[in-house]
């Protein structure tokens, strides 16, 4: 049952940290941008009359707005950070400052690995340098490892308890190990979480969250570790995340722009977020007496098209513990943690498929008692995150039927005002990347790291036109998914397929027939029509045509190994890998040999 809010804060902002200020800085410039682009496009659509069409196009570029505009101020606060701070990290997190990095390890700390039907060989391999690290430094008996299964695939069940048996004996007398296996899966993640709460949650102050796929390095544990030792009011300090090397061409294109989205963004939106930060279920610490005590999610009624148990159960959770008095925080520092990618498109849509069902679970908690406004801000944006998809979508629908009925464009939409927003929303749309591409430019070591210039700048146009051609996929697939959840349909909570393979064509089109259908469709309209328009429409079209050719190209081992070898889409850790890092020998660092220095402990 949820816990009524504590009466008052734990403690009060930093001085100097005035998230006042900031938040109605950023809120106004965000309201401002927004009125300025719908006023845009309502002079735009304006050409010749201003009807039903072109008021439900207004109305569908707004709902398309807000994740774009808030990513392009997140990208310029966190730009001016990274080149005018002396500390940018100590100006989004003031506590680092009362961290040396030298203090004793004293708060007992549950390492969480939530794990289903993986490979055990696999999550061992990514959490042995941790534990190495962690013993090195003479703190392992301030640590115990709870590795909390809820496989239920007995022939991995078996596995896993000869292999994380073996690896309690292996660590006996240095770090403490335990493996649970639970009978159900009861509350997914979250109740796998709740249940080590409930068993063994009093017998620690802090817990760090890793999932399956999670590296953390023993020294962010410590950093971060140290940091909550050193602020009491800090409920969960979540860390950078940033996707491990792959041979995989689809997973090192979309982890390269996450990458280079990432550091602007997070910075940026760290800065007036401040204490009501996100948490993201791993790769995170929390403190556990408020977490136990104020951070349980009740199911929703299963009568309910999205009842059940809540699948993203992590910003809920970060919500609850704000509105307990505890702050929560995120880190951006680099090489605090790594984790796995969907190595394919069409995996990449299941995991995004069951991130949407649970965002869509956020409605009721929206009107949740005692929520910070930043809280329910959070919630709101993440519902928006995916109903922009069908906003989208609805837009290249009624877009394309009001050109094939209109005498010329012109007729439509304002040329002028129709470029000023073909320019405008891409630039805008992609402000994190430019931002962190140019503080990559202005520095010779950071372009060294990302393979030297020609190769870094053939990586951005790459990973941009992919960029290009994936979201109008997704926007398809949310959408779809979206009426289906309407419509009574729910997915749980599976194992994902983490390995590198091939696409078959037939496989490809079975999951996305749909969105080549829109793609054609759309680009055969205005042939018949208007062929000059087809050019503009490509920016929403083209991607779904392509769906399936893009799938096959991606997932080819081939493809994935060459750029790697080439250092296209190149990540930092191929050219200097950390020594840890280093330990799991990835078939991206090893493929990328030549070129890379390998850093010291």
């Amino acid at each position: 049952m949820l816990q009524r809010p504590a009466s008052q804060s734990t403690g009060t902002t930093v001085a100097g940290e005035n998230l006042t200020g900031r938040r109605a800085l950023f809120v106004a410039l965000v309201a401002a941008t927004m009125a300025a682009m719908i006023s845009l496009m309502v002079v735009g659509l304006s050409a010749s009359g201003f009807g039903l069409a072109d008021l439900v196009l207004v109305l569908l570029f707004a709902v398309t707005l807000p994740w774009t505009v808030v990513g392009f101020w997140n990208a310029v606060i966190g730009f001016l950070i990274m080149r005018l701070a002396a500390d940018p990290i100590a100006a989004v997190i003031p506590a680092v400052t009362q961290v040396r990095g030298d203090e004793p390890v004293t708060a007992s700390t549950a390492i969480l690995l939530c794990i289903r039907n993986e490979q055990p060989e696999r999550v061992i391999r990514n959490l042995e340098p941790m534990l190495d690290g962690i013993a090195a430094a003479g703190v392992g008996d301030r640590f115990h490892l709870y590795v909390l299964s809820d496989t239920s695939n007995p022939d991995i069940a078996t596995t896993e308890e000869e292999r994380f048996g073996a690896l309690a004996l292996l660590w006996n007398g240095r770090i403490a190990v335990t493996y649970r296996r639970r009978a159900d899966n009861t509350g997914f993640k979250a109740g796998n979480v709740r249940d080590f709460c409930e068993r063994w949650g009093k017998g620690h102050e802090l817990a760090v969250t890793l999932d399956a796929d999670s590296f953390m390095p023993a020294d962010a544990v410590l950093r971060m570790v140290r940091i909550m030792q050193a602020d009491p009011k800090l409920g969960i300090l979540q860390g950078l995340v940033v996707g491990l090397p792959s041979t995989s061409a689809f997973a090192r294109l979309f982890q390269f722009g996450m990458r280079l989205s990432m550091r602007s963004y997070t910075l940026g939106s760290a800065w007036w977020q401040g204490d009501c930060g996100p948490y993201w279920g791993h790769n995170a610490v929390l403190r556990l007496a408020p977490f136990v005590a104020h951070c349980d999610i009740p199911a929703r009624p299963e009568t309910s098209r999205l009842g059940g148990h809540i699948l993203s159960h992590d910003q809920i959770e970060a919500v609850l513990m704000r509105r307990a008095g505890y702050e929560v925080r995120v880190l951006p520092e680099d090489e605090l943690g790594w984790e796995e990618n969907p190595p394919t498109l069409i995996e990449f849509m299941r995991r995004d498929l069951r991130w949407c069902q649970g965002n869509m679970q956020y409605w009721p908690f929206l009107v949740m008692p005692g929520l910070k406004p930043v809280s329910r801000y959070q919630l709101a944006f993440a519902i928006l995150m995916f109903l922009g998809s069908p906003a989208w979508i609805g837009m290249l629908a009624v877009g394309t039927l009001a050109l094939a009925f209109a005498a010329a464009p012109a007729d439509v939409i304002r040329l002028d005002a129709g470029l000023a927003i073909l320019i405008g929303v891409p630039v805008m749309w992609f402000a994190p990347q430019l931002a962190t591409m140019a503080d990559i430019l202005m520095s010779a070591k950071a372009r060294q790291v990302y393979g030297g210039t020609p190769r870094f700048l053939a990586s951005v146009a790459i990973e941009t036109v992919f960029s290009i051609l994936l979201c109008p996929i997704m926007w398809f697939g949310h959408t779809m998914f979206l009426v289906c959840l309407l419509l009574g349909r729910r997915i749980g909570w599976t194992g994902q397929v983490r390995d590198d393979h091939m696409v078959p064509v037939a496989m490809a089109a079975r999951h996305l027939w749909p969105h080549t259908a829109l793609g054609l469709a759309v680009i055969a309209v205005l042939a018949s029509t208007h062929p000059i328009a087809i050019p503009y429409a490509l920016y929403l079209a083209g991607g779904p045509a392509l769906a399936i050719p893009l799938a096959v190209l991606t997932a080819l081992p081939s493809v994935g190994t060459a750029f790697a070898r080439a250092g296209i889409a190149r990540h930092p850790e191929e050219t200097e890998p950390p020594a840890p890092l280093g330990r799991l020998a990835l078939p991206a660092i090893v493929a990328a040999s030549p070129l890379s220095r390998p850093r010291s402990a």
